[in-house]
């Protein structure tokens, strides 16, 4: 056990740590606060309407949209807004909200994995992270799991520097060191693309040397995972800040890595996430890095996207 650590902290000298470095004005408790409350709110909007008549609309190929995500959202804006109502805001379903001069930008993903929602799969969550000057500060997500009639939703929350909790239990992600033995998540867009096709090779690909990858269709569910040490790795192109915000701070905080799917530097603005346990990271990166690159020369734009105009940031 005391090598499998001495080899997690060499390896993650290599990744630079993407959480914010100070919360400015605002207070590391006061931040997580209401960050927590925020995302308790959405939940219980969530919770409410588990097992009952859905209204489902289209706004995409395959992209179910339902009444649970805008009244989750509209309760999570309610708290952030009355307590920090200077702050700007974006949500997936509203947009851009607020004042982009603004120091802090919060990400809100009201019911991720909305699909499994709508179909009553586990597992979905309400996600809600909080940005100052474009780095990951604090973060809540609220994940409810279970089939039909069995709901049980698990608070995983942190404050900068302060490590990841579960339930107001520190949580670590795994010590496993081999891929052979690692289980691993990944992600598909609805768009197929030569994005997607590169993601099916790599899905069977480590289907073939690990002990398996899943795809649960939830990116915030998917990287807790990662920080809970049930899984050791997850990564996707083409999320969104509000699918990563809260994730990505979360695994960080429990001991994890998170880099973009080339090894580059991350940023809740980039078009591509890998996350893990750290011991693993670069390991997943000899096989990542290289198709993701192969896009590149393909022409696929892999720049910063969903940045509010005008916000400032450090990165």
């Amino acid at each position: 056990m005391a090598s499998q650590q001495s080899d997690q902290v060499h390896d993650q000298k290599h990744y630079l740590r993407i959480g914010a470095k100070s919360t400015g004005t605002v207070l590391p408790s006061e931040l997580l606060e209401v960050v927590e409350a925020a995302a308790k709110a959405g939940a219980e909007v969530v919770m409410e309407a588990v097992n009952k008549p859905r209204n489902i609309t289209y706004k995409g190929l395959s992209d179910l949209v339902t009444d649970t995500d805008k009244a989750s959202e509209d309760a999570i804006l309610e708290v952030v807004k009355k307590n920090f109502s200077d702050h700007l805001i974006l949500g997936e379903e509203g947009g851009i909200i607020g004042d982009t001069s603004s120091d802090y930008l919060w990400c809100i993903d009201p019911l991720d994995g909305t699909t499994n929602f709508a179909h009553e799969y586990p597992s979905f969550a309400v996600s809600v992270g909080v940005l100052y000057r474009g780095k990951p500060a604090a973060a809540s997500v609220v994940e409810f799991v279970g089939g039909p009639m069995c709901r049980y939703n698990q608070l995983i929350c942190l404050t900068l520097g302060g490590g990841a909790l579960c339930n107001g239990q520190k949580i670590h992600v795994s010590n496993t060191n081999a891929v052979e033995r690692a289980l691993l998540v990944t992600g598909f867009g609805y768009e197929h693309d030569d994005a997607w096709s590169t993601n099916m090779e790599l899905f069977k690909e480590f289907t073939g040397v690990s002990r398996g990858v899943r795809r649960l269709g939830g990116a915030a569910v998917d990287m807790c995972h990662v920080a809970l040490g049930i899984v050791e790795g997850y990564w996707e192109y083409r999320l969104k800040p509000w699918d990563m915000a809260a994730g990505v701070l979360i695994v960080e905080e429990a001991g994890g890595a998170v880099t973009r799917m080339d090894g580059g530097k991350f940023s809740v603005f980039d078009r591509s996430v890998l996350v893990s346990n750290g011991v693993l990271h670069s390991k997943l990166l000899e096989r990542i890095a290289p198709a993701t690159e192969n896009l590149k020369t393909k022409g696929i734009d892999f720049s910063l996207w969903f940045k509010p105009e005008d916000y400032h940031t450090e990165l």
